[in-house]
């Protein structure tokens, strides 16, 4: 049966839309990029409330900070690489160190960007947000999720950074389903006992798929968490899942360094738990120019190699 697919930068500009007429005070930021980030959605509803600050990031992230001390919420938005590389001093003091109530909002996320190569292919990202004090970090994984998401960081006070990839997304969730969603809170997607896979934004749904094959293939029993929330990370779950399966496999588009991947074998490493862990990303390595299924398999990051990975594990 074919998914349904939504990508989530449409469902991040829609709700943008719709919290505009909730949240007067809701303002939004581009980069010279609103047509790919669809913040343009929000320009058009309402003009006066949108900046597009050109191709000068830095001065963006500085805008909103200074618009968000005068009680705005500020959205600002541009490609991951630019909105966390290109403009680390600026979020590391103006929004990070200052408590500003930012929302940093990238798309573009990951090596599925393809053929636009390691300059845009941005898997350093969450490592970057996750080290800097009072930040809260996002990574939705579907259209729907995204959605819930973003409500949540304009009714949430400080500074948080979410980030989505390039392309349309299959559809895992209902969004009535997700009334419950809270951040810091990850989701048990599918239940198992034998192993844990830890897995957050566009690697959820291979991380199901998987699933299913080795139910269908081998009787193993697979828990899928959804991790969207990296940071502050559901320590609670983690443990659960370290109690309860026999091995812990995280899976995430971006380097193995500094990511989900680090945060939970952190934890696991305190907390004392002796258990199989696999980390499943980039390594470190810059990744090729090329077609999105293509560098999804050499650098092992879809269903394939999610099921080879447990069944080593096993």
């Amino acid at each position: 049966m074919t998914k349904k697919r939504i990508n989530p930068r449409n469902a991040y500009g829609e709700t943008l839309v719709e919290l505009g007429k909730k949240y007067p005070n809701i303002v939004v930021l581009d980069a010279d990029l609103s047509k790919s980030t669809k913040t343009i959605m929000f320009a058009k509803k309402y003009p006066e409330r949108f900046f597009d600050m050109g191709i000068a990031e830095a001065n963006m992230i500085s805008t909103a900070a200074g618009l968000a001390s005068c009680g705005k919420i500020p959205f600002a938005s541009t490609f991951a690489v630019f909105a966390t590389g290109r403009v680390y001093d600026q979020i590391r003091m103006d929004v990070a160190y200052s408590k500003a109530n930012v929302k940093i909002f990238a798309t573009h996320g990951g090596i599925s960007v393809g053929k636009d190569g390691a300059s845009h292919q941005m898997i350093e990202d969450l490592a970057l947000m996750r080290v800097l004090p009072n930040m809260t970090v996002l990574t939705p994984s579907d259209a729907p999720q995204t959605k819930k998401i973003v409500e949540l960081m304009a009714s949430t006070e400080g500074p948080m950074y979410a980030r989505v990839g390039r392309a349309s997304a299959p559809v895992i969730y209902k969004y009535e389903d997700l009334k419950n969603l809270r951040i810091g809170e990850g989701i048990v997607v599918e239940d198992g006992d034998d192993v844990s896979i830890i897995a957050c934004g566009t690697m959820v749904d291979p991380a199901l798929d998987a699933r299913k094959k080795l139910l269908k293939e081998n009787d193993i029993h697979v828990r899928v968490i959804d991790m969207h929330t990296i940071k502050p990370l559901d320590k609670k779950l983690i443990c659960k899942c370290a109690r309860e399966t026999n091995a812990i496999i995280t899976v995430e588009e971006h380097s193995i360094i500094g990511g989900l991947g680090s945060a939970v074998s952190e934890l696991l490493a305190e907390e004392g738990f002796s258990i199989k862990f696999k980390r499943m990303g980039v390594k470190d390595t810059f990744c090729e120019s090329g077609d999105p299924k293509d560098l999804l398999e050499k650098y092992e990051l879809n269903e394939k190699h999610i099921v080879k990975t447990v069944r080593q594990m096993i």
